[in-house]
């Protein structure tokens, strides 16, 4: 049975807060036993990384702006992700962690939710956190991107 979930965001279908935090997790662990995009955290990683992507997904998925309020802004994070060059393979292979988190959290059971999620994290990946070469090209004032069912909202679309 398809079911119209406009009336409910993608951060309510994947489990709210819980269900962020459990994919987060998930992510993280998959991403540090891969050999490419644990070079990412090579140099090590803030100690509530998990909590902070978390909250960032959550924001942008339709959740509170915890992340806003709590840690930083999108210029802060696209900052931390810019001038490391081009790496076309991390970031297929961290989509790929993704998809395999999705899975382990049960999330890819619910295919329209598991596509929207995958496109989201894809996006997110290879558009908004490689968009500038070096961090000061970062502007500033930057807004987290909102994702909805109908991909990414913008000033014209709603969630």
């Amino acid at each position: 049975m398809h079911s119209d979930r406009t009336a409910q965001t993608i951060y309510e279908a994947a489990g709210g807060s819980d269900g962020m935090l459990r994919l987060a997790s998930a992510w993280h662990a998959r991403v540090l036993e891969d050999e490419v995009v644990s070079h990412a955290f090579s140099h090590g990683y803030h100690p509530q990384h998990t909590e902070r992507l978390a909250a960032y997904w959550a924001e942008a998925l339709g959740g509170p702006s915890t992340y806003s309020e709590r840690y930083g802004s999108e210029t802060s994070v696209v900052r931390m992700h810019s001038g490391n060059g081009p790496h076309e393979e991390m970031d297929q292979r961290a989509i790929a962690c993704f998809d395999r988190a999705l899975e382990d959290v049960g999330l890819s059971r619910d295919e329209q939710l598991r596509k929207v999620l995958h496109e989201y994290f894809a996006w997110a990946t290879t558009t908004t956190m490689t968009r500038y070469k070096e961090k000061e090209d970062v502007p500033s004032g930057l807004r987290i991107p909102k994702w909805s069912w109908h991909g990414l909202v913008t000033d014209a679309t709603t969630g």
